[in-house]
C-alpha cells in the first residue's frame, strides 16, 4: 500500500500505517514494523515469521558423519561455512587436529565461498541500492559490464567449491578429518588463470564500491569477530569483542546468550545482555592486521580509515574480503602438496565439542554432544545473522528519525537498505520482506 505524507495536519489524529509488502535481495521470509507516536520511536521490531526449520532437533540421533550433509542444506550460500564449524567441532570431541595441505584445502573451500558470496551480494543485492535502481537485473540494463564483472568474480569462487566439495551448492566432500577426495596438483593450476582475473577484478571493485554516496551514519558498534595469531580468520581463531574480549571459542556460551522475541520465529543473540555486529565491517576492524600489505594498500588508496563505523561501509569492507580471498586462494594453491590420505581414521568417543568458523556475514558457532556410538545426543547452532538481529534492529531506531519526513515509500526503501548492509540471511531461501510503520502523531 502506497502511503501518505505524514505532515498533513488532517492526520495527525490518526494512525498512520506503512506496508511493503514485497522486497526483493533479502533472503529469506521477514517483516519490519515501526510505531512512532509524537515524533518519537516507540518501537522497531524486525519480524522473522518464517516456520522454524528444527535442523538441531533432526541432527539428534542421526551418527556424526552424516552431519556435515545435513548442515550444508541449511544454507544454498554459504553451505561451507556449516560444514567447517560441524567438522571443527566433532574433532574437537574425537582428539582430530587437521594440519598442513588438508588445512589448506578446507581454508582453499572456505575462500572459494567467502568469494562467491560476497561478489552476489556486492553487486547484486547492495550496489542497486548505491546506484539506483530496484535490482540487479535492472542494474544490468544500463551497466551490463559492471554485472558480468560480478557474476564472473562468483563464478571463480564457485569452481573452488565445485573442484573441492563436488558441487558449489550443497557440497559433498567435507568430512570429519578432511575430505572424501583429493584435487590432483592440475586441476587446482586450472582454476589459477581465472582467479588471477578474478584477483584484479577485484580491486577494481573495491576503487568502484568506494566512491559510492555514503549516508553519514556512524553507530557506536562493538564488534565481535575471531582473531588468529598468524592469520586472517576463516576456519579458526579466538574470539574477540571490540578489543576488550578475548575468549576461547569453549566459552562462548558463557557470554552469549539467545533469547526469543515475541514477535519473531528467529531466536536474537546478546553478547552480555547487549547487541552486537558480526560479519565484514567487524572482521576488517578486528583484523586489520591480518591483511596482507597489497591487500591492505588497496584499501589504504579509497581514503576511508579504520575503524570502520557507518554500516555502509559494509560494502566496501566485503570487496576488500574478496580480494584478500582471491589473494589466499592464490597462495594455497601455489604451495600445495598432495596430502597422503583424503583423511585420517577417526576414533569416536562420547564427548562435548564447539566451534566457531568465519561464515560470510560473521561468526557460526556449533556445539554437539555425541555418545559412545558416535551418535548426536544435542546439537546447538547460532547462525550470524540471528546474532545481527538485535543490531539492525538498533541500527534502524537510529536512523529512523532522519527519515520521518519522508513519503511512506522513500521511509520504506531507505529502511531497507539500512537491513541490506548486514546481508542478512534470514532462511537462506527466497526473498520477501514487509515494512509497517505505525504513526500515534
Amino acid at each position: 500500500m502506497k502511503g501518505q505524507e505524514g505532515n498533513n495536519p488532517d492526520q495527525e489524529k490518526n494512525t498512520r500505517t506503512i506496508a511493503v509488502n514485497t522486497i526483493a535481495r533479502v533472503e529469506g521470509e521477514g517483516a519490519l514494523r515501526v510505531t512512532v507516536k509524537d515524533g518519537a520511536i516507540q518501537d522497531v521490531e524486525l519480524r522473522i515469521f518464517e516456520p522454524p526449520r528444527f535442523f538441531e532437533a533432526f541432527l539428534e540421533g542421526r551418527r556424526y558423519d552424516e552431519v556435515p550433509d545435513i548442515v550444508a542444506r541449511i544454507c544454498g550460500i554459504c553451505p561451507v561455512a556449516y560444514q567447517m564449524s560441524a567438522v571443527h567441532a566433532l574433532e574437537q570431541i574425537f582428539g582430530l587436529r587437521v594440519e598442513g595441505p588438508l588445512r589448506d584445502l578446507r581454508r582453499l573451500l572456505y575462500c572459494g565461498e567467502w568469494i562467491e558470496s560476497h561478489a552476489l551480494h556486492v553487486y547484486l543485492l547492495q550496489a542497486p541500492d548505491f546506484l539506483g535502481y530496484e535490482s540487479g537485473l535492472a542494474m544490468a540494463k544500463d551497466h551490463a559490464s559492471l554485472v558480468e564483472r560480478g557474476l564472473r568474480i562468483k563464478k571463480a569462487g564457485n569452481a573452488i567449491m565445485t573442484l573441492l566439495g563436488g558441487r558449489s551448492v550443497h557440497p559433498v566432500s567435507a568430512k570429519i578429518g578432511g575430505f572424501s577426495r583429493l584435487p590432483r596438483r592440475q586441476e587446482l593450476d586450472e582454476l589459477k588463470d581465472e582467479l588471477a582475473w578474478a584477483r584484479d577484478a577485484a580491486i577494481e571493485t573495491i576503487r568502484w564500491v568506494a566512491k559510492f554516496d555514503f549516508p553519514e551514519f556512524a553507530p557506536n558498534y562493538t564488534f565481535v569477530a575471531l582473531h588468529h595469531p598468524d592469520e586472517y580468520p576463516l576456519n579458526e581463531g579466538r574470539i574477540v569483542v571490540s578489543g576488550d574480549m578475548d575468549i576461547p571459542v569453549d566459552e562462548f556460551e558463557q557470554y552469549f546468550t539467545e533469547h526469543q522475541v515475541p514477535y519473531s520465529n528467529a531466536l536474537h543473540c546478546t553478547v552480555q545482555g547487549a547487541s552486537y555486529l558480526v560479519g565484514p565491517l567487524a572482521r576488517v576492524n578486528v583484523n586489520a592486521d591480518r591483511l596482507p600489505p597489497a591487500v591492505r594498500h588497496v584499501f589504504d588508496e579509497t581514503g576511508l580509515s579504520l575503524p570502520l563505523t557507518n554500516p555502509f561501509h559494509g560494502i566496501v569492507a566485503r570487496s576488500v574480503e574478496i580480494l584478500y580471498a582471491l589473494e589466499e586462494s592464490l597462495r594455497l594453491i601455489d604451495r600445495y602438496e598432495l596430502p597422503s590420505v583424503p583423511s585420517p581414521p577417526v576414533t569416536v568417543k562420547a564427548g562435548v565439542g564447539m566451534a566457531c568458523t568465519e561464515a560470510p556475514r560473521g561468526i557460526l558457532y556449533h556445539r554437539y554432544q555425541v555418545d559412545s556410538e558416535g551418535v548426536i545426543r544435542k546439537a546447538k547452532i547460532v547462525p550470524p545473522t540471528s546474532q545481527n538481529q538485535g543490531r539492525i534492529e538498533e541500527d534502524l531506531r537510529l536512523f529512523i528519525p532522519r527519515i520521518l519526513d519522508r513519503s511512506n515509500e522513500e521511509a520504506s526503501l531507505a529502511c531497507e537498505r539500512v537491513i541490506r548492509c548486514y546481508d542478512p540471511c534470514i532462511s537462506c531461501a527466497t526473498h520477501f520482506l514487509k515494512l509497517e510503520i505505525q504513526r500515534d502523531l
